[in-house]
């Protein structure tokens, strides 16, 4: 049964990045229930990965908190290297964008979930300030 659901989960990554029509119609949809009224952002496992991407679309100064739960954001080659806007070079490692709405971000995993193999995220995405020293 797990290898099915992560099989599963699997075709589903791999539809959403490999297919430009899907993607867009899922951001678009994500987008359209994103409103300046928004406070929170709550998105699990690829519906999270959707979130960061529809986020950093979006224009206007940080408002709201985003949740990622069982995010894959932080898997290398998979997801992370596939992300709009793609990670830039910060240093010797790529980093991915702080999407400009979001003013806090929290990302919780369970230490077994194998999607959420990076539970802490702010070493590829950084911090909303600067002067936090975990930046």
């Amino acid at each position: 049964m797990a290898d099915r659901l992560l099989i599963g989960n699997l075709k589903q990554v791999h539809s959403y990045f490999t297919d430009a029509s899907l993607r867009s119609k899922i951001r678009g949809a994500v987008a359209d229930k994103i409103s300046e009224d928004t406070r929170v952002v709550v998105a699990h496992s690829l519906g999270s990965v959707v979130a960061y991407e529809v986020l950093c679309s979006l224009p206007g100064s940080a408002s709201l908190s985003f949740v990622s739960l069982g995010s894959p954001l932080g898997l290398p080659n998979l997801v992370f290297d596939r992300l709009q806007p793609a990670p830039r070079p910060v240093g010797a490692e790529p980093r991915g964008y702080w999407p400009a709405r979001v003013r806090a971000w929290n990302n919780i995993a369970d230490a077994g979930d194998v999607v959420a193999l990076v539970e802490d995220l702010r070493p590829l995405f950084g911090c909303r300030y600067p002067s936090d020293p975990r930046a």
